[in-house]
């Protein structure tokens, strides 16, 4: 057969890549274990698996709520958000009381076909936040609030109580902050501002469509921001507000929200400044600018670049703190469903995503870092996180609408920094 020197040219570099492939692969395998990178979140680890990532959950906090004086028969309804002001002062935001039930044991229902039980052996029988209160928006006349008789007999199916709690570092209840009870239809989130000094405390009511700012202890409502029960979208109303996020000279933007599909900017007193975003194609948009389910927002205090995200289309949008169109990202096909985003203090943007109850890690150009986090109910099982807080310790806290009540994370030794998420950090006012 006659050979053309293009022929055998081709089978030299084949035979040469060949080689070289053949011998780096016999040098990866016989490196140590030491010696290959470790994607493990604790480097050098023997066995095992990153179930919780880099951190293991603290047992027993909080404490039961059940564990209150006259609160026996009550346990966690729909965890709304959480925040550490400090290791030994944490706030955990709910939404009422549920039945403090045993879970069922299991029993076979053949009347429905074959093979069918409840509830299933290692899986959770109650949703806390379909569970819980509140109920319809309006009334029948679809103007006036609804009175929540929808969603079962007060007192009976559940109990409008211990909206605010705050505990410390071993999960005790140290602080009682019912006198606000009643003020409060669906609280969806609690905060203070990194930058304040006076350490205010700021909750965000989806349904009463406001705003509330009460002294660090609870004592006084100092401020409403919002027109309580009238939605709207100006510079007086909200519809359906969500999550909040500060810039260092106290400037704040509310993502606004469930139903307004915009993102709103006051300065340090609370006065209205600005708004952006417009309605979109729900689950298909785009176009920047269009929002659907503005459901969390964060901003990076050295840039003060504007993180939000657009749930309903899966994605984040990047703006300037004007508004400014800058950046996006997809944060994955269905089943994705991020709940909230979180700017760490080192400068990573962190989420979670409801649908795959995955902790996410994202660089500030949406590169995609890390992901941990397992679903379940058990101990550091995570079922629809709704509010996260780090402390000065490092340790970690998750609201969970669907598990009910908040759950705590520490750090474990040895633990590679690049897979935990830390404290805001404080920049310069």
């Amino acid at each position: 057969m006659r050979k053309y020197p293009w022929m055998v040219g081709t089978a030299t570099v084949v035979l040469t890549l060949a080689v070289l492939f053949a011998g780096q692969q016999a040098r990866v395998e016989g490196q140590s274990a030491q010696q290959q990178p470790s994607l493990s979140a604790v480097p050098g680890q023997k066995g095992g698996q990153d179930i919780f990532g880099a951190y293991e959950v603290a047992p027993n906090w909080p404490k039961p709520i059940s564990s209150l004086p006259g609160n026996e028969k009550w346990t966690w309804g729909a965890g709304q958000g959480v925040f550490a002001e400090s290791p030994n002062r944490v706030f955990i935001l709910q939404r009422g009381e549920l039945p403090n039930l045993q879970r069922p044991k299991t029993i076979s229902l053949p009347q429905l076909g074959p093979n069918i039980e409840f509830p299933i052996g290692r899986l959770p029988w109650r949703d806390a936040t379909s569970a819980s209160p509140p109920g319809a928006l309006f009334g029948p006349d679809g103007k006036t609030p609804g009175d929540d008789l929808d969603v079962g007999k007060p007192g009976v199916d559940y109990q409008w109580s211990h909206i605010i709690n705050v505990v410390d570092a071993n999960g005790n209840f140290i602080e009682d902050w019912s006198q606000w009870d009643k003020m409060f239809r669906r609280p969806h989130s609690v905060f203070e501002s990194p930058y304040d000094p006076q350490k205010n405390v700021w909750i965000v009511d989806d349904y009463r469509q406001a705003i509330f700012k009460f002294t660090n202890d609870g004592k006084r409502l100092l401020q409403t921001i919002g027109t309580p029960n009238e939605p709207g979208q100006d510079d007086k109303h909200f519809y359906r507000p969500t999550f909040m996020a500060w810039l260092p000279d106290g400037t704040f933007f509310v993502a606004d929200g469930y139903v307004n599909t915009r993102v709103v900017k006051f300065d340090k007193d609370g006065k209205y400044l600005m708004a952006w975003g417009q309605k979109g194609d729900n689950g298909k948009e785009t176009r920047p600018g269009y929002f659907n389910n503005v459901h969390g927002i964060a901003v990076d205090p050295q840039t003060r670049r504007v993180f939000v995200n657009d749930r309903g289309n899966r994605r984040i949008q990047v703006f300037d703190e004007n508004g400014k169109y800058l950046d996006a990202w997809s944060v994955g096909q269905p089943p994705s469903d991020i709940h909230l985003i979180y700017m760490d203090g080192s400068r990573y943007l962190w989420a979670f995503d409801r649908g795959s109850s995955k902790m996410i890690k994202y660089d500030l150009n949406g590169n995609f870092m890390y992901a941990w986090g397992t679903w379940g109910n058990f101990p550091g099982g995570f079922w629809g996180v709704h509010g996260m807080s780090v402390d000065s310790a490092g340790n970690l806290y998750v609201a969970e609408v669907d598990n009910g009540g908040a759950q705590k994370y520490r750090p474990r030794a040895g633990a590679n920094p690049a897979f935990l998420i830390t404290k805001p950090a404080v920049q310069g006012n």
